[in-house]
C-alpha cells in the first residue's frame, strides 16, 4: 500500500491527464461558442463601423428591438412577483399538492418552446377554448409565450436560499412584533437579495432571447410582432445577412451584460458567506 493510502489522502491525478482534459474543455467552448460568435463580429463589422452602425438605425430593426425590451419589460416583474410568491410559499408553508406545484414551476424546462407556443395558439388561437380574446399574432401573445418560457428561474434561484436561511430570524423578529411587511423588508429580503437577482438576470436574458415559444404565437409579422431573435432569422433567410448579423451582435452584447453581472452577483453572494 502506498504512503499516499495509508495516511488517508487520495493521490492526486497526473498533471498531464489535467491538461488533457482542460484542452478538451477549451476545444469543445471553442468550437461550439467561441468560433461562432468571432465570426458573428467578424461580419458585422466586416464592411466597417459606418455600415454596422447604419444597419442598427434600419427601422426594422429598430422595431423588433423595441418589442424585444419592451416584452422584457413587461416579463421580467411579473415572472419575478410570481417567482417570489412562490418561493416563499413552498419554502415556508406545507400543503397538499406542493410537490405538483414544484413540477408544474419546473414544467418549462422539459418542454420544447415550439410545443409551448403551440399549446398557446390552441387554447387561445380562433378555433381554441378561449379564441375570443385575440391574443394570438399580437404583443399580448408574444408576452404569454416569453412569460411562460422563464417562468421558473426566479423561483428556482430563490427557493434554496429561503430553504437554507431558514425561519429562525423571521420567527424570532415575530415574537419581538414586527409586521409582516417588517419582516419581509428587513429580513426575508436582504437573506434572498442575492439569489432574487441572479434570477431576474437569467429571466431577463432567456425572455430577450425566446426564439421559439415567440416565433410560433407572434406571426413574424415585421414592424409589428417581430422580435429581434426573429429579426435575425428573417432577414438571414432574406439574405440581408449585415443586418441579420448587426442584430446578433446587439443579442451578443447582451448576453455579455448578462454574463458579467451574473459574475458580479456570485462574486457578491460569495464574499457575503465569507464574512
Amino acid at each position: 500500500m502506498k504512503p499516499d493510502e495509508v495516511a488517508g489522502v487520495k493521490p492526486k491525478p497526473s498533471t498531464w491527464l489535467s491538461g488533457l482534459l482542460i484542452g478538451i474543455v477549451g476545444l469543445y467552448i471553442a468550437l461550439l461558442l467561441g468560433i461562432p460568435v468571432v465570426n458573428i463580429f467578424y461580419q458585422a463589422f466586416r464592411e466597417g463601423i459606418p455600415a454596422f452602425l447604419h444597419r442598427l438605425t434600419e427601422r426594422e430593426l429598430l422595431s423588433a428591438l423595441r418589442l424585444t425590451v419592451l416584452t422584457a419589460l413587461v416579463v421580467v416583474p411579473l415572472n419575478t412577483f410570481f417567482g417570489l410568491c412562490a418561493a416563499l410559499a413552498i419554502a415556508h408553508r406545507r400543503f397538499p399538492g406542493r410537490a405538483l406545484l414544484l413540477s408544474l414551476i419546473d414544467l418549462p424546462f422539459s418542454i420544447s418552446p415550439v410545443v409551448a407556443g403551440l399549446m398557446l395558439v390552441l387554447i387561445f388561437g380562433r378555433q381554441g377554448w378561449l379564441g375570443s380574446w385575440r391574443v394570438i399574432f399580437t404583443f399580448p401573445g408574444i408576452v404569454l409565450a416569453t412569460a411562460f418560457i422563464t417562468l421558473p428561474f426566479v423561483a428556482r434561484e430563490v427557493l434554496p436560499v429561503l430553504e437554507e436561511a431558514g425561519t429562525d430570524q423571521e420567527e424570532a423578529a415575530k415574537t419581538l412584533g414586527a409586521t409582516p411587511w417588517q419582516i419581509f423588508w428587513r429580513i426575508t429580503l436582504p437573506n434572498i437579495r442575492w439569489g432574487l437577482l441572479y434570477g431576474v438576470i437569467l429571466t431577463n436574458a432567456r425572455a430577450m432571447g425566446e426564439f421559439g415559444a415567440v416565433a410560433v404565437v407572434s406571426g413574424n409579422i415585421i414592424g409589428r410582432t417581430q422580435t429581434l431573435p426573429l429579426f435575425v432569422e428573417d432577414a438571414y433567410r432574406s439574405y440581408a445577412t449585415g443586418s441579420a448579423y448587426a442584430a446578433a451582435v446587439v443579442l451578443s452584447l447582451l448576453a455579455v451584460v448578462t454574463l458579467v453581472a451574473r459574475e458580479f452577483l456570485e462574486r457578491g453572494s460569495h464574499s457575503r458567506r465569507i464574512f
